[in-house]
């Protein structure tokens, strides 16, 4: 059973589409990626559901709520860049938020205390915010995000902006929350997506192209692939492999070839003959399926 349903939502500015006829339902404990390039809409629409901004059309529905309810007081909200004062420790920032959210001090105080431990920065509670580092902004303000205990996270980019280490940090975090709350969040990352995620919403010019389950999305776009490698210039090879009649197309990755054929055993054999035959410098054949990645370029590319 769906938590939320969101039906053909629009979103134009001066004019402009940038969210075109959206739809999609959101399970309760699912952790779902809003995937897509810089420019998707996929700030847009997180800012819709949030209640930040108003669509031009369609409906943001919870399923136990009549349609004129507010849906905000269900929703926990993280944009890309996150603001703080930085004056205030940790703990002074949560309470503060928590007030907001209409908690009395001494419920605020408990619920900070809990959060706090919850994202790991219990240790730099009483600190200055203004000393923490860009890791653990993001976990304080996911912190700020649960404090009224929300039944939907919404999260914007959250570790576009973070070095390997808070990007790790942050991950790790959002992989445990699955265990509290549903989980959406934008990503360009398809990495992150593939690691911690149960959903895909494929986004690109305003419109959702793909969605479902990360591994029936990615079965339904799945192609048989062989990787090449070799010592030197892959180029030089790619024109006759990509003459042979198993091979659908090949993609040149630094000194790699990703070839994409019809049937394996096939083209295994027609590429094998090939470097053989001329005695090719051949470093590396490796027999796969098709990533994110690439079922991502094929569907943007439709």
């Amino acid at each position: 059973m769906s938590m939320i349903n969101v039906n053909r939502l629009n979103k134009q500015f001066d004019g402009k589409h940038v969210v075109k006829n959206v739809s999609f339902d959101l399970e309760p404990g699912k952790c779902v990626a809003l995937l897509g390039p810089n420019g998707a809409g996929k700030t847009t629409t997180l800012r819709m559901l949030s209640g930040l901004i108003r669509s031009t059309s369609g409906s943001i529905q919870f399923e136990e709520l009549k349609e004129s309810k507010d849906i905000r007081q269900h929703i926990g909200y993280l944009p890309q860049y996150p603001a703080f004062h930085d004056w205030m420790t940790g703990k002074e920032f949560l309470v503060y938020v928590g007030q907001l959210a209409n908690l009395t001090k001494e419920e605020a105080s408990t619920r900070a205390d809990e959060l706090l431990k919850l994202v790991g920065i219990t240790d730099a509670s009483g600190q200055r915010i203004r000393k923490y580092s860009g890791g653990m902004k993001q976990r304080l303000g996911i912190a700020q995000a649960l404090i009224h205990s929300p039944k939907l996270l919404l999260l914007d980019e959250p570790v576009s902006a973070l070095d390997p280490i808070g990007r790790r940090e942050v991950l790790t975090l959002m992989d445990s929350l699955k265990e509290h709350t549903t989980l959406l969040f934008s990503t360009h990352i398809l990495n992150d997506a593939e690691e911690i995620c149960d959903e895909l919403l494929v986004m690109h010019h305003g419109e959702i192209l793909e969605s479902g389950p990360i591994r029936e999305v990615r079965s339904r776009h799945q192609v048989e692939k062989i990787d090449i490698c070799f010592a030197d210039e892959s180029i030089d090879y790619k024109k006759l492999i990509s003459q042979l009649p198993s091979v659908e197309r090949v993609e040149m990755n630094k000194d790699c070839l990703h070839v994409f054929v019809q049937e394996m055993n096939q083209g295994r054999e027609e590429i094998l003959d090939l470097v053989q035959s001329n005695k090719w410098p051949l470093t590396k054949f490796e027999v796969g399926k098709t990533t994110l990645e690439d079922m991502f370029m094929k569907v943007v590319q439709k």
